[in-house]
């Protein structure tokens, strides 16, 4: 990246963020700290008005705007295909707001660049998931951006939440901390009813309440949740590895049986180490990948495996 490049993209993180700190982009642009300085300085002289503190940071003065930024064709491109997960894999009220948010991108774009999208925008689909079982009860609208917003606004949330396979009704209040996509979509966070860290499934909330409630700010964070989780159930740590065709499907749902390291082998396998006191709930779901997996160690899941194979080949073979 040339130097003009560079301070353009420096421009940029400092429209996007409230802060941005010099050692991050000495870090993003490859470039040592003293460079980072003197392009600031250069943008400085070029009349941005910048404001800066040691050890917190560098933001734009308030109130100053950037002309608007355009955007590459590549860029562009990606915003479509993400615009059509939001379309497939969220609430109608989030597809509706990311549909505005491609017309106003689209506005800004080169004639030939939106004659581009117009034209690759039919070329690109999302399949249903194809979830098992369908959903017994339309999830609430709006729910992705409430969540969203109490997530960002720390404002307790209450749930009418239908648990488990049974659909067992209950009521809880929620301090949420994270939303994610696996199989379904999910929030995380403090469970007042039971007074501890849970999951639940989007597609089971019967109706969703925002609260004018506020919560104290947590320091947990969906990583430290899934690892909390993994070392309540530890008993040892098991070693498998993945056939490279096989990784799309276990990063959906590594988290649920205690992932919590990983690495990529010499031959391409995704190599994770499971900490669980679970090992049949592990076991289990490891035949799905029959012909993809490697039980490296402990030799007790490799049996356990190697015998819940055998009683399905008893019943169906």
């Amino acid at each position: 990246m040339n130097r003009f490049d560079r301070i353009t993209a420096i421009l940029i993180q400092l429209q996007a963020k409230r802060v941005v700190k010099g050692p991050e982009l000495a870090q993003r642009y490859g470039v040592s700290l003293r460079t980072i300085y003197r392009d600031l300085r250069t943008l400085e002289e070029a009349g941005v008005p910048l404001s800066g503190e040691a050890g917190v940071g560098y933001c734009l003065a308030d109130g100053y705007r950037l002309p608007p930024v355009m955007f590459s064709r590549e860029e562009a491109t990606a915003l479509l295909t993400a615009e059509k997960l939001v379309s497939r894999l969220t609430d109608a009220h989030s597809a509706q707001l990311s549909s505005a948010a491609m017309d106003k991108l689209r506005a800004v774009l080169r004639r030939t660049d939106r004659d581009y999208l117009e034209d690759l925008g039919p070329r690109i689909t999302i399949l249903p998931t194809g979830r098992p079982g369908g959903t017994p009860h339309a999830p609430p609208a709006n729910i992705h951006q409430r969540l969203l917003t109490a997530i960002a606004d720390q404002r307790v949330v209450g749930l009418d939440y239908r648990a488990g396979y049974q659909g067992t009704a209950s009521q809880r209040e929620l301090e949420p901390i994270g939303i994610y996509f696996g199989h379904y979509w999910h929030v995380v966070g403090f469970c007042r009813l039971r007074q501890e860290f849970r999951d639940f499934r989007l597609d089971r909330i019967v109706n969703l309440h925002l609260r004018d409630e506020q919560f104290a700010p947590r320091p947990e964070t969906l990583q430290s949740y899934w690892a909390q989780q993994a070392a309540g159930r530890q008993a040892q740590p098991m070693l498998v590895r993945f056939a490279p065709e096989a990784a799309a499907r276990v990063q959906e749902n590594k988290h649920h049986f205690g992932a919590v390291q990983e690495q990529t082998t010499a031959a391409g396998e995704l190599e994770i180490t499971f900490l669980t006191g679970q090992p049949e709930y592990l076991a289990r779901w490891l035949l799905l990948f029959a012909g993809q997996v490697t039980i490296v160690a402990p030799v007790e899941l490799r049996e356990r495996v190697r015998e819940l194979a055998h009683r399905a080949y008893a019943c169906f073979g």
